[in-house]
């Protein structure tokens, strides 16, 4: 039996920021750029409170919330603090599944410093990242990560849940069917469709009637919905991201760029070639002169078919960030992500 613990931490971007302004802890307080087309990258506590979440755009959260408080985000200082987390994670395992700047699966089944409740390794857990980096985390225990997961965001913020192995069957048993990893918006409705809304319900259908009408992942809802999950904690995950960038002598405009974006591509590239990878998903960086960073991505259902199409997807990203012409920048940067094993597919369609 395995003792798994998803930590995650609490409104991370934006409790990174509070500390050092601690006079804006009550109000709401949004992570988000203030480009006209911009979306909030995380919400504190009292900006949920009136519905603001990440992913919304700033337009919409202004309307629920005039008197919400941007501030603008700065990754580099939320992955500085990501790694003081990670190196505190590793005191305690070496299995560790980063999903996130903010959170991560830790398997503790035999953890390095002999602890026997894996409870008490995540307690600890959660205080040394407080008194390392003053921040709280929540915490999930449990023998799966399914289940682990599910239980991080049930006594948030800063709070522990665990469920024991005799717990399983009781916990999961109301359970709303959304809380299953892989269940987007198109699954639940046909579930819905199906009278199936909580893992109690899907525990009353058989197997063969599950992969009827879903195929494979069939086979998976049955094992979710008897609280089963057999994927282990991956410490050596798949490379995610290939990347390359430059930083200018002097701060150049939008079009003074131009000619550095077809060496970027073109290690990029040759990098994904080498690994004999493919790609599905491109991103832009651009760091302005203030350090402030622009970021745009675009992923496609099929895996991008020559360098060409990358430059392409690069000029449409660009395109939609509607630059201002004044803007100067000291830094520009491309990458590729949603990776995987190099394989004949369809070729991308951009349209």
């Amino acid at each position: 039996m395995r003792k798994i613990i998803h930590i995650d931490m609490d409104a991370f971007y934006a409790s990174v920021e509070l500390r050092e302004r601690p006079d804006l802890k009550h109000l709401p307080v949004v992570i988000s750029s203030h480009h006209p087309r911009a979306v909030i990258a995380a919400a504190s506590y009292p900006a949920r409170e009136f519905g603001l979440r990440s992913a919304m755009s700033m337009s919409q959260a202004k309307k629920r919330c005039p008197q919400v408080v941007v501030i603008e985000p700065n990754f580099e200082k939320y992955r500085e603090v990501s790694r003081q987390i990670h190196e505190i994670f590793q005191h305690y395992t070496a299995i560790i599944e980063p999903l996130s700047l903010d959170e991560a699966f830790l398997d503790v089944t035999e953890n390095l410093q002999n602890i026997p409740s894996a409870t008490e390794v995540a307690e600890r857990i959660r205080a040394d990242i407080f008194n390392t980096t003053g921040l709280t985390a929540s915490a999930g225990v449990a023998p799966n990560k399914f289940l682990a997961k599910v239980a991080s965001d049930w006594h948030k913020p800063n709070g522990i849940c665990i469920i024991k192995p005799s717990q399983v069957q009781h916990f999961i048993h109301d359970l709303t069917l959304k809380k299953i990893p892989g269940v987007g918006k198109v699954t639940q409705e046909k579930l819905k469709s199906l009278n199936l809304e909580t893992l109690g319900d899907l525990q009353k259908i058989e197997e063969n009637i599950l992969i009827h009408h879903f195929g494979k992942y069939g086979k998976q809802l049955f094992l979710y919905a008897q609280g089963i999950d057999e994927r282990p904690v991956q410490a050596e995950r798949q490379r995610q991201q290939i990347s390359n960038e430059t930083t200018f002598d002097d701060d150049l405009r939008l079009e003074q760029c131009s000619p550095y974006w077809s060496s970027l591509i073109e290690r990029v590239w040759l990098s994904l070639q080498k690994k004999h990878m493919q790609a599905r998903g491109v991103n832009v960086k651009l760091k302005l002169k203030n350090f402030q960073v622009l970021q745009h991505s675009k992923s496609f259902k099929q895996p991008l078919n020559s360098q060409q199409e990358m430059i392409q997807v690069i000029k449409i990203l660009l395109a939609e960030m509607q630059i201002p012409e004044h803007f100067q920048f000291r830094l520009i940067g491309v990458g590729l992500y949603q990776l995987s094993e190099q394989q004949d597919e369809a070729q991308l369609s951009l349209w």
